[in-house]
């Protein structure tokens, strides 16, 4: 499989992550100018960001948790040559359930819908890695 096709669900991955990133720093400035919270407000945490700020920064943040793996197990395969067709297509699974959990956390925040987007993609990459691991071992 060409690193092409291998890392195409990973740029997506990078974009969704500074999309929100962006998303963030957009809302933020728009609930300080607006007032709904201070400097002294925010200066010790995210606690006190209204709501919608707030789900929008756990979607951005939670981009460093479940796709760290994602991220490792891409460049494990690229350099092992393990990644194929069926690596490929689960990789943009999981990329899609991420998209759909960061949509659903940042907007409406149906928790039960937004656990099943990340139930959905902890599974698809709990086979990546377990598939990886067993083309790695019994080679």
């Amino acid at each position: 499989m060409s690193p092409k096709a291998v890392l195409a669900p990973v740029f997506v991955q990078v974009l969704l992550t500074f999309g929100l990133l962006l998303w963030t720093g957009r809302a933020r400035f728009a609930a300080a100018r607006a007032g709904a919270v201070t400097l002294k407000d925010i200066s010790l945490g995210e606690r006190t960001w209204p709501a919608p700020v707030q789900q929008v920064s756990n979607a951005f943040g939670n981009q460093f948790e479940l796709p760290v793996l994602f991220y490792v197990l891409t460049g494990f395969a690229l350099a092992t040559g393990k990644a194929d067709h069926l690596f490929v297509g689960l990789a943009w699974l999981f990329v899609l359930t991420r998209i759909v959990h960061a949509g659903i956390y940042a907007t409406g925040n149906v928790v039960i819908r937004r656990f099943q987007a990340f139930l959905a993609g902890a599974v698809v990459l709990m086979a990546m890695w377990l598939i990886f691991a067993v083309r790695i071992l019994l080679a």
